[in-house]
């Protein structure tokens, strides 16, 4: 085995044991299209065996299937990977050149595109197989040589026919390679066959499709064909919550074998891989049990802790519910946990839940490639509170995605006009409580300060007030109302939005606001830096007495603040809730790439954390 400096030494037995079984969960969680899972892994075992090009080759692989661009360059660049022989490394490069270009528009994609097919061409010179030869294929296509396409794409194609045995990547290779010669037929066929070749690895999959896709778009093929080749569904799915024994309610226990039998039914059909939701007690218990029988693999959302869900969304429903909880809760992939606040006087933390399983359930699905659906046990009505299941089915619908109804009583309905049963009445899933003074609110949160501020000098100090604070003054003016709060101490600076999509633009705007000024042109040292975090989740407003303003507290609060010391300068970076909230608002220009589990400061925890960018019009988003 070599490291990553290239050189030859032996590892211990159990030292080889150890690193195939890591390299076998980093392949198993990429199969899975847990491409953040994959890269977790991946760091966790460099962390124990530094230098081993194997886990450093699929800890950038699975950056860049992810979307991760930036962050996969920089970790090929520190592990070294330039300088390792052999055609994985070598290619690895080039994809990450690949998805720069993919990454731009305009003349800036043609150049960047043939830089990166000039990389794929120098592997097949150097080892002859398909993979450099089709990639270069396709990316003379995208540089605008399409005679260069043409003669690599035959080059391609005899190499995968020839290769044995047949494999999903060759097979693929020829769908490709049919497509960019313009045999749509051909390729159809070589897409059937792939179909049963994949073998679950749906992270290849989604690779397959997209590629094809971008050629479809610039070849003028229709992009049906692709339907012969797709991964599983991803779903979230929600419902109203059991009446306790001695209640009324939206959803009886009486009607459970009929609603649990369709619920099983629908679930058949669209045949999920993958899904996203809480466990109440009634419709989501429901949905969790068919969906785990069906074999799904389960992520589950909590809005606080497990002990504090069960006694306020599980319990009051009937005992027997709690261990349906805790068995479903255990055959869970992932729990998360929207927040740690169990304080219930509002509906905030249910709708904050719901809408990052939602969130997250769209993250999922664009990583795959796939389709997304939500399942729904609901009555019809909307939701009178904050949170329940008509707010979650309303969201939803908002992003134009298929939404599967089941009535309380068992039928089933479609997406459009779907009509409540008879006697059934409205009601809402969180607690019924009107809105008081200080009841909580979903917001975007900003942090951030500028790296080398604690270094200017008194006459300084002026210059960087009228020139930096005033250019992210002008920033957050042109938000308008959205900004709806803003406060700064010396450098630092807080601002509470009332949009995801608003605080991502104006969390890039105050970025660009310092890059743009000459800095050392108005005296001020070239380093300074702004070092950015974001978060969405529940704040509390209040009066402060001290400033005699309107102001915002809470948990998130403190969340968001403990990221930013460990943003680099330079850099926005964001929760996983925001990158699923901005996911779910449909945001567009705007990519998270995902960049590992942070240690947030103060001994705050571990987060996953995503790096902010923008993507231009015309490029192919992540």
């Amino acid at each position: 085995m070599r490291d990553a400096a290239g050189e030859r030494r032996e590892d211990p037995p159990d030292e080889v044991a150890s690193i195939e079984n890591l390299l076998d969960e980093v392949r198993a969680a990429e199969r899975r299209g847990e491409l953040l899972e994959a890269f977790d892994l991946a760091k966790r075992g460099l962390d124990e065996f530094p230098g081993n090009v194997e886990l450093a080759n699929r800890a950038v692989l699975a950056l860049a299937r992810a979307g991760s661009t930036s962050e996969a360059a920089r970790r090929f660049d520190e592990y070294g990977l330039g300088a390792v022989g052999g055609e994985e490394s070598a290619a690895l490069g080039a994809r990450i050149k690949k998805d720069e270009a993919l990454a731009a528009a305009g003349e800036q994609r043609r150049r960047l595109a043939a830089r990166a097919a000039a990389s794929y061409r120098a592997i097949g010179g150097s080892h002859g197989s398909f993979y450099p030869a089709i990639n270069a294929a396709t990316l003379s296509l995208v540089a605008g040589e399409p005679e260069e396409c043409r003669a690599l794409a035959a080059e391609a194609l005899a190499l995968a026919v020839a290769s044995e045995p047949q494999s999903y990547y060759s097979v693929a290779t020829q769908a490709e390679a049919h497509l960019l010669l313009g045999a749509v037929e051909a390729a159809r066929d070589a897409l059937a066959r792939t179909a049963s070749l994949h073998g679950g690895d749906f992270g290849a999959v989604s690779t397959t499709r997209r590629q094809l896709r971008m050629i479809c778009a610039i070849t003028g093929a229709s992009p049906d064909l692709l339907a012969t080749l797709s991964g599983p569904a991803v779903v979230h799915f929600c419902g109203h919550r059991a009446s306790a024994p001695s209640e009324d309610g939206a959803y009886l226990p009486s009607f459970e074998p009929a609603v649990a039998s369709r619920m099983a039914t629908e679930v058949a059909m669209v045949a999920p891989g993958y899904a996203y939701g809480s466990l109440a007690a009634g419709g989501d218990i429901l949905w969790a049990e068919a969906l785990l029988a069906h074999g799904c693999e389960l992520h589950v959302v909590l809005p606080f802790t497990a002990e504090e869900f069960v006694r306020i969304s599980v319990a009051p429903a009937g005992d027997a519910w709690v261990p349906r909880f805790r068995r479903c809760l255990e055959a869970a992939t992932r729990v998360s946990y929207a927040g740690t606040d169990a304080d219930v006087t509002d509906d905030v933390p249910f709708r904050y839940c719901g809408e990052m399983a939602m969130g997250l359930a769209l993250l999922r699905a664009r990583y795959l490639d796939a389709e997304a659906f939500q399942l729904a046990l609901w009555d019809g009505r909307p939701a009178r509170g904050e949170a329940g299941t008509g707010s979650d089915v309303r969201t939803w619908q908002l992003q134009r995605r298929r939404l599967i109804v089941v009535y309380p009583t068992g039928r089933t309905a479609g997406a459009g006009g779907v009509e409540p049963p008879v006697g059934v009445r409205e009601r809402s899933d969180g607690p019924q409580q009107s809105t008081t003074a200080g009841q909580r609110l979903l917001r975007a949160m900003l942090f951030a300060d500028v790296r080398g501020f604690s270094v200017l000098e008194d006459r300084q100090l002026v210059t960087f007030v009228n020139s930096v604070l005033a250019a992210f003054a002008e920033v957050l003016a042109s938000y308008g109302p959205e900004v709806e709060y803003r406060n700064t101490w010396g450098d630092a600076l807080f601002a509470v939005l009332t949009d995801v999509g608003a605080a991502a633009a104006c969390a890039l705007d105050l970025h660009d606001a310092i890059a743009n000024l000459d800095l050392e042109k108005l005296g001020l040292p070239s380093h300074l830096a702004l070092r950015l975090s974001g978060h969405v989740g529940p704040v509390i407003p209040v009066v402060d007495p001290v400033i005699a303003r309107t102001s915002f507290m809470g948990t998130h609060v403190s969340r968001t603040a403990r990221i930013e010391p460990v943003t680099p300068p330079g850099a926005v970076y964001v929760t996983e809730a925001f990158a699923a909230a901005l996911e779910l608002q449909g945001a567009v220009g705007f990519s998270c790439d995902y960049v590992g589990h942070m240690p947030a400061a103060k001994d705050y925890g571990r987060l996953r954390m995503y790096r902010l960018r923008r993507y231009v019009s015309g490029a192919e988003r992540p």
